[in-house]
């Protein structure tokens, strides 16, 4: 690590967060660089960003690796991805660089390995921007809760998702909702990362890595996106006194298996995670000294992004040379989903015809499945009704072989459920 009273910088990355970063390093004539003693020697970006020049005082890159060939104490990662950012961090670490970086799919996949690098070489890494950007979840687990034993995780960990839900909650169509999240620069061209459920995975990866010493990546677990709700979910929900929600959760359960999920459900309206709207990410975490804690702010957009690398930054200057240890090589055992109970909501779009609603309640008695409550409404379709069924606690791979059998029923032709959050 270069021997200086400054605290030199390489930023790896010129996009939308690197220049938010940048910017707001640089306001009001670099305030912050002079207060936390920073400086940013070099900038590796394969191309210029049109939205801002990099000054001629600080060195350019165009080859991202050259990067650590500077003399800097901290390389800030913001090119995203897995394999590339992997071999750059591991490099720097190689140099006796430390590292910032706002990438949780890196840390994801390769974490262990690089928290061991980091370890071994008496560096630091840093990630709070990796999960709800600038919201500092994980200075609080690795911090203000160590006392405290967590025994589940829940959050809303995608800023992106959230935005599109509260956008079909007021009646826009899904299609509808991407486009303006992408107008926005909320989600990506190609968005199946955060639609699909995997970036919130993800995410409780690495809280869950944290919380329960768990190494990453984690084996494989249930993941499931929101493009298959509906508009007109919402209001059915609504009307039981629930909303929709992309939900991560990540829980130690009574005989200590790991269970973690990343799946919409239905939540009570008024409730903490489920009043939330837009960007805004939220997440519960259960403790058993201070019982549950709960935090919440934006979880989209690069000046959030920004603000979470920044403090990480920010933190180092305070602490420099304690290092924080996230390296774990405990055994755990995941917990099957499959075995996992809830209550749930089913849409059921069907023949309207007498004798229909006894056929599909007969589906469920077949499966054990109770009926909690049971309304009929009125379908766009000709000749078709909408039947809203809320079950009772039942196991998850029941429910997925009633469904099967509900979509074989020659008098079904849509049929759909969501897990209701209790």
């Amino acid at each position: 690590m270069a021997n200086q009273s400054k605290i030199r910088l390489g930023i790896c990355g010129w996009g939308n967060v690197a220049t938010a970063v940048y910017s707001a390093l640089s306001a009001n004539r670099g305030e912050l660089l002079k207060k936390y003693n920073l400086e940013i020697v070099c900038i590796g970006a394969r191309r210029d960003n049109p939205n801002i020049k990099i000054p001629s005082n600080i060195k350019v890159h165009r080859n991202i690796f050259d990067v650590l060939e500077d003399d800097i104490d901290i390389v800030i990662e913001l090119i995203g991805g897995v394999d590339v950012a992997f071999q750059l961090l591991s490099k720097a670490f190689e140099r006796r660089i430390n590292v910032v970086t706002a990438n949780k799919a890196v840390l994801f996949e390769h974490g262990n390995k690089l928290f061991k690098a980091a370890l071994d070489k008496n560096l630091s890494i840093y990630f709070e921007s990796s999960v709800c950007a600038g919201t500092p979840i994980i200075k609080l687990l690795k911090t203000d809760l160590a006392a405290n034993r967590i025994s589940k995780i829940s959050g809303m960990l995608n800023g992106t998702t959230n935005y599109i839900l509260t956008k079909m909650e007021k009646g826009q169509s899904y299609a509808s909702a991407l486009s303006e999240a992408q107008q926005l620069g909320y989600a990506e061209a190609d968005p199946k990362l955060d639609v699909g459920g995997i970036d919130a995975a993800h995410k409780i990866g690495i809280l869950a890595s944290l919380a329960f010493q768990c190494p990453l990546p984690l084996k494989k677990f249930f993941i499931e996106g929101i493009e298959s709700i509906k508009k007109e979910d919402f209001d059915f929900a609504r009307e039981q006194g629930y909303t929709i929600k992309h939900l991560a959760v990540a829980e130690k359960q009574k005989n200590k298996e790991i269970l973690v999920r990343s799946h919409p459900v239905l939540l009570p309206f008024n409730s903490n995670l489920g009043s939330l709207k837009g960007v805004r990410n939220g997440i519960e975490v259960r403790t058993n000294l201070i019982g549950e804690v709960h935090l919440a702010g934006s979880g989209a957009g690069k000046e959030s992004t920004a603000s979470g690398v920044i403090s990480d930054l920010i933190h180092f200057s305070k602490h420099r040379g304690m290092q924080e240890d996230f390296y774990t090589s405990n055994k755990f055992k995941m917990a099957k989903f499959s075995t996992q109970s809830f209550k749930y909501y089913f849409s059921i779009e069907a023949e309207d015809k007498p004798g229909t609603a006894a056929k599909l309640t007969s589906q469920f008695a077949k499966h054990q499945v109770g009926i909690d409550e049971l309304i009929q409404k009125e379908s766009k379709k000709n000749c078709t009704a909408r039947l809203i069924i809320i079950t009772d606690l039942a196991e998850e791979k029941i429910i997925n072989k009633l469904k099967n059998n509900l979509e074989k029923l020659s008098l079904t032709s849509d049929v759909r459920f969501i897990r209701i959050e209790i």
